[in-house]
C-alpha cells in the first residue's frame, strides 16, 4: 500500500505540473465532442413536447412528463452507473455510456407510443446522465491544475453551442421526410452523433491518476512518461521535478475514505446544494424565459427573439468564468458570480421596460453560466479524491438532477401567482443559501493538484 500511495502521489504531480500541449488540446476536443452530442440530446427534451403534441395529441401533464424523463434517467445514471468507474475506469464507462446512449436514442426515434416513447427516454437519460458525470472527473484529472478550470470550462462552452444548434433543427422538423416525423429524425442524428462520439474516443487513455489509485502504477508511468515525451518533441520545456506531496491515493475507492464522514461530507453538502441551486436556475429560470415574456404581454416572435438574446449571455459567462476559476480561484468565483446574480435578479424583477428587461436578462445568464463553468469546470471533481471521485460527483449531480425534475412543477404556478418577481424571488433566495453553504463549507482547491485539493480520510 506504502508503494501504491508514493507512486500515486508522484503520478498526481507529474499531471499537474505538465506544460500544456497538443495532447491536452486534443484530449479536450475528443472530450468536447462528445459532450456536444450530450447536450443536443439533452436539449431536445425542451423541443420533444411540442413537436410530439400535434401528432399524439399531448396533454400539458403528457408534455411535462416527455421533458422530465430523461431528467429521470439523468439523475439515475449520476447516481447508480457513473461511480462504477471508481472500479472499472475512466475509459471503459466513458465508452459504454456513449454507445448506450447512442442505441437508446435510436431505439426511441422509432417509438410506436407515448408509454414506449417515455421508457426509452429514461433509459436515454441513464447513458447522459453517466456521461455528464465522467466529463467533469476525466478532463480534471487529465489536466494540470493551474489551468485545468479553464480548459474543462472552454470543452463546456462548445457543448453549449448544442443547445441553439437543438432550437434551429427543431424549428424547421415540423414535418416529415422519408415518411419519418422531423422529431424522429432529430433522434437519429443525436444517435449518429453520439456513434461518431465514441468512435473518435476509442483511442482515449485510461485516467493515469486512476490507474496509480488501484495499484496499475506500471501502466499510469508509462501514460505519463508518454505525454511528457509527446510535450518535448513539440518543444515544449518540463518544469523542474518537485517532491511528490503525502497524499494518500485510495487503491480501487477504499483506503477508508468514507463520503458519509468527515471530512468529505461537508464538501459533499457543498457539490449537493451547489449543482441544485444551479439546475434550478437554469430549469427554473433561463428554459421559462418565453413564457415570462409572452405572460408580460410580448408576442411569441418578440419573446423568442428577446429569449435568443439572453441565450447568448451563456457562452460569454462560460467563457468569463473559466478564466476566473484560474485567476481568482473557484470558491471566489462562484460567490462573487452567485452575489451579481441575486443584484440583477432584483434588478430584472423591477425592470418596466421590455428592452431594459431583455438587456438585463443578458446580463443576468452571464453570471449564471460563470457559475456553471466555476462548478463544472474543476470545483465539483476537485472536491473528491480519485478513488472516490465518481461517487462523489455522481451523488452531486444526481441532487442537482432531481432539482431539474421538481423545479419545474412549481414555477408555473409561483409565476401565476405572483409573476416574474415571485419566480426570481425563489432564485435569489437559492442563491444566497448557496452562497452562505460555499462560504461556510467550501474549500479552495484552485492551482492544487487533484488530490492534494481532495484529502483522504483518516
Amino acid at each position: 500500500m506504502h508503494d501504491n500511495v508514493v507512486s500515486g502521489a508522484a503520478i498526481a504531480d507529474r499531471l499537474d505540473r505538465l506544460p500544456l500541449s497538443g495532447w491536452h488540446r486534443r484530449m479536450v476536443l475528443l472530450i468536447g465532442l462528445g459532450s456536444f452530442f450530450s447536450f443536443f440530446e439533452v436539449a431536445l427534451g425542451s423541443f420533444l413536447g411540442t413537436l410530439l403534441g400535434a401528432g399524439w395529441k399531448l396533454t400539458t401533464v403528457d408534455t411535462s412528463t416527455v421533458i422530465g424523463s430523461a431528467f429521470v434517467g439523468e439523475m439515475i445514471g449520476s447516481l447508480l452507473l457513473a461511480p462504477l468507474a471508481d472500479r472499472v475506469g475512466r475509459r471503459t464507462m466513458f465508452q459504454v455510456n456513449l454507445i448506450a446512449y447512442a442505441a437508446m436514442s435510436l431505439a426511441t426515434a422509432f417509438a410506436p407510443n407515448l408509454p414506449v416513447f417515455l421508457a426509452l427516454r429514461v433509459l436515454t437519460g441513464i447513458g447522459l446522465g453517466a456521461e455528464l458525470t465522467l466529463v467533469d472527473t476525466y478532463l480534471s484529472e487529465l489536466l494540470p491544475a493551474r489551468r485545468r478550470g479553464r480548459y474543462v470550462a472552454w470543452s463546456y462552452t462548445f457543448a453549449l453551442t448544442a443547445a441553439p444548434v437543438a432550437g434551429i433543427l427543431a424549428k424547421s422538423a415540423t414535418g416529415t421526410l422519408f415518411g419519418l416525423d422531423g422529431w424522429r429524425w432529430l433522434l437519429i442524428l443525436a444517435a449518429g452523433g453520439g456513434l461518431v462520439a465514441w468512435l473518435s474516443r476509442r483511442r482515449l487513455p485510461e485516467s493515469p491518476r486512476w490507474l496509480a489509485s488501484v495499484g496499475r502504477t506500471a501502466e499510469a508511468e508509462a501514460l505519463v512518461s508518454g505525454i511528457e515525451r509527446q510535450a518535448t518533441a513539440q518543444g515544449v520545456p518540463l518544469p523542474a521535478p518537485t517532491p511528490a506531496p503525502a497524499i494518500p491515493v485510495p487503491e480501487g475507492g477504499q483506503g477508508g475514505v468514507r463520503l458519509l464522514q468527515a471530512p468529505l461530507l461537508s464538501r459533499l453538502v457543498v457539490g449537493c446544494v451547489s449543482l441544485m441551486v444551479v439546475n434550478t436556475l437554469i430549469y427554473g429560470f433561463i428554459t421559462w424565459l418565453p413564457t415570462f415574456f409572452i405572460g408580460q404581454g410580448q408576442s411569441v416572435t418578440r419573446s423568442t427573439a428577446f429569449a435568443l438574446l439572453m441565450a447568448l449571455g451563456g457562452p460569454v459567462g462560460s467563457t468569463l468564468g473559466a478564466i476566473a476559476a484560474d485567476l481568482l480561484g473557484r470558491k471566489p468565483t462562484i460567490i462573487g458570480a452567485a452575489s451579481a446574480a441575486v443584484l440583477l435578479s432584483a434588478a430584472f424583477a423591477l425592470s418596466g421596460d421590455p428592452i431594459l428587461t431583455a438587456a438585463i436578462g443578458f446580463l443576468l445568464t452571464i453570471p449564471i453560466y460563470a457559475l456553471v463553468a466555476a462548478l463544472f469546470a474543476g470545483y465539483i471533481p476537485e472536491l473528491f479524491p480519485t478513488g472516490v471521485r465518481l461517487r462523489g460527483v455522481g451523488i452531486c449531480n444526481a441532487a442537482g438532477r432531481s432539482a431539474s425534475i421538481v423545479v419545474p412543477l412549481f414555477i408555473g404556478p409561483i409565476f401565476a401567482r405572483y409573476g416574474v418577481g415571485g419566480v426570481l424571488g425563489l432564485m435569489a433566495a437559492a442563491l444566497i443559501v448557496m452562497i452562505i453553504v460555499v462560504a461556510w463549507l467550501g474549500v479552495e482547491p484552485q492551482r492544487k493538484g487533484a488530490e492534494a485539493a481532495a484529502p483522504a480520510a483518516a
